[in-house]
């Protein structure tokens, strides 16, 4: 099963998981990052790497998370490959608070 980004992301968009990825299967747009299922090999690399808990294997995922399986699917095919890292978001630190991390 793949793996997908969820709101823990949004208005945060670290990039660690894009440098521990061996394959290029992160997009991004303004707001968060996106996995593409159809790239992503199911390493599970990106998970702990992640400061907003934001990854989640589809098998091992909340159930309020399910909607993002979809959201991921179609951002990703739309949005370009983040093939490494980059700066997070000026709003990133205080996401990163306000999600309690």
């Amino acid at each position: 099963m793949p793996h997908i980004v969820t709101d823990n992301c949004q208005r945060c968009r670290f990039t660690e998981c894009v440098d521990h990825c061996p394959v290029q299967c992160f997009h991004a747009d303004d707001e968060q990052l996106y996995i593409n299922p159809d790239v992503c090999v199911d390493c599970g690399a990106c998970i702990p790497v992640c400061p907003v808990q934001a990854i989640y294997d589809v098998v091992d995922m909340p159930d309020d998370k399910e909607p993002w399986v979809a959201v991921n699917k179609e951002r990703a095919s739309t949005l370009p490959i983040i093939g490494a890292k980059q700066d997070p978001l000026p709003t990133a630190e205080a996401r990163q608070a306000e999600l309690g991390f």
